[in-house]
């Protein structure tokens, strides 16, 4: 397993699950287990097959994500366009603070203080809390374009980034804080963020 590309914490765990939120690392991944993770590893890949797990409702975001990912790495067909994941990072005085959240239901939150929230278990509110950034999501990524080079490191303190996984490209935009809250179209796709945020460190263990 490769070591994560950045470190924005000083815990190794942490790191390593914010490196897994863009999808689009293949090597952070253990090279083991049961459909579909042969599919991700083939070699050589099978361009076919990458295009069946990138398109199946039925798999998880972020396993889909990450096909697409590889299948655009191999020059295959680009799955349909679709929105699979949300990743708001703020850059702290004492840290990082990132929400993610993916299409399935699930999100991660990673404060600035090194503690981690898992919310694997969608319910009825957070599908809700979700609906709603999705729909301001999708409105900021039908008048931007895709960012056709390497990732960039975390966002310093101060400065606010929005990236959406889109089908195996990625997305974003960055500004300071009090800009990006008051942009119209990033403003409610932070409020959506926060209020997400809000309710996992108040219905959720962490860890």
């Amino acid at each position: 397993m490769q070591n994560p590309k950045f470190h924005p914490y000083r815990n190794d765990g942490l790191n390593h699950l914010y490196e897994l939120l863009f999808c689009d690392n293949e090597a952070a991944y253990s090279n083991s287990g049961p459909y579909p993770w042969p599919v991700i590893f083939a070699d050589p890949p099978d361009a076919d097959a990458l295009l069946q797990l990138a398109s199946d409702t039925n798999q998880e975001s972020r396993l889909r994500a990450l096909a697409a990912n590889k299948l655009r790495s191999i020059g295959g067909a680009a799955p349909k366009a679709e929105l699979l994941g949300v990743i708001a990072e703020v850059g702290m005085e004492d840290g990082l603070d990132v929400l993610a959240a993916f299409s399935d239901g699930t999100a991660r939150y990673l404060n600035h203080t090194e503690k981690a929230i898992i919310a694997d278990a969608p319910t009825e509110a957070t599908n809700t809390l979700i609906s709603a950034l999705w729909h301001h999501s999708i409105s900021v990524v039908n008048k931007i374009g895709p960012w056709d080079k390497p990732r960039l490191e975390p966002p310093r303190k101060g400065m606010v980034r929005l990236s959406f996984l889109v089908s195996g490209q990625l997305y974003f935009g960055q500004a300071p804080m009090d800009v990006f809250f008051k942009d119209p179209m990033a403003g409610p796709v932070l409020d959506s963020a926060t209020q997400l945020m809000v309710y996992l460190t108040e219905h959720t263990t962490k860890n």
